[in-house]
């Protein structure tokens, strides 16, 4: 029998090119960064403190919300700076008068229209900018009101703190699970986002992966675990602690962020940084977390 030894042959790996620098200034301070990075990417660097709501670190930018709009010399309207990228010898300006009044009007027209009790540091903006969301009247909203819909065990839809900013249907598309359960419905005003046919989501092409809960900003998507404690009053966000362990489920290596609020498992997420799931997960890793405390309260109830 002849024996053909392994191939001691390594297969190549590829390095990306490196970037070349893009130098600009940002503030009248010089600031420099790899190419292709967004205004926003130099901002967050430069340690400067620009409003998003619809930016996600995972999902390519949809340019929604409006809130980090910066001013760039010579350009007729103000930039989006999620999005813009950066370039040489641009002079950008992240806190005219101009932009202060843009982002001031557009956290009232959020605020006048939907919920934003629990999306995280509005309160600390509308402070910050002076907007009174009251002057366009109690009337204003469109949605907000409007119950939640719970149908399933696992996650909650509240669309009242819906701001249409599409990053759920972008993390369920093409950029992340491919399932094409959720899009937007309706045109203009009555623009709304829904599963098919306005159905149950339980009768809908939904795997309940929960990456749309994970790209949310404002919590119109939340665990039901989350939903039903804010509900009860027992939410504590402070309180909660954060442990980062591997998914036990199969053996892609998956990180899952568990958060453990009095000892149990409330909620859980996955670093957006992780090279295996860019914050994506699946029903199993973060749903499937349920069976932890099982046995305890098996126990409390015998």
């Amino acid at each position: 029998m002849t024996i053909t030894p392994a191939s001691t042959t390594t297969t190549p790996v590829l390095l990306g090119l490196p970037r070349r620098i893009v130098e600009f200034t940002l503030d009248d301070e010089p600031v420099r960064v790899p190419e292709g990075s967004t205004i926003l990417d130099a901002c967050a660097a430069a340690g400067k403190d620009v409003p998003t709501l619809c930016q996600g670190d995972t999902l390519t930018p949809k340019n929604a919300c409006r809130v980090c709009v910066v001013e760039v010399e010579g350009a007729r309207t103000l930039a989006p700076a999620c999005s813009r990228k950066a370039e040489p010898d641009m002079v950008v300006r992240t806190d005219t008068p101009r932009a202060r009044n843009s982002r001031k009007v557009v956290l009232e027209l959020l605020a006048s229209s939907v919920d934003m009790s629990t999306t995280p540091r509005v309160a600390e903006w509308i402070t910050e900018y002076g907007a009174d969301p009251g002057r366009f009247g109690p009337d204003a909203a469109t949605v907000a009101g409007q119950p939640a819909k719970v149908d399933n065990d696992l996650y909650v839809r509240d669309y009242s703190k819906c701001i249409l900013c599409y990053k759920c249907v972008d993390a369920c598309g093409e950029q992340w699970q491919n399932s094409f359960a959720i899009a937007v419905a309706g045109r203009g005003f009555d623009s709304h986002i829904a599963v098919e046919q306005e159905a149950p989501l339980t009768g809908s092409a939904c795997v309940y992966c929960g990456n749309c809960i994970e790209v949310c900003p404002t919590g119109a998507l939340s665990f039901k675990s989350e939903f039903d404690m804010r509900a009860a009053g027992t939410w504590d966000e402070e309180s909660q602690t954060e442990t980062t362990t591997i998914c036990a489920y199969c053996g892609v290596g998956c990180n899952l962020t568990l958060h453990v609020q009095e000892n149990e498992i409330v909620k859980v997420t996955s670093p957006h940084d992780n090279p295996v799931t860019h914050g994506n997960l699946c029903i199993k890793g973060r749903f499937g977390y349920r069976f932890v405390g099982r046995s305890q309260h098996v126990q409390n109830r015998d």
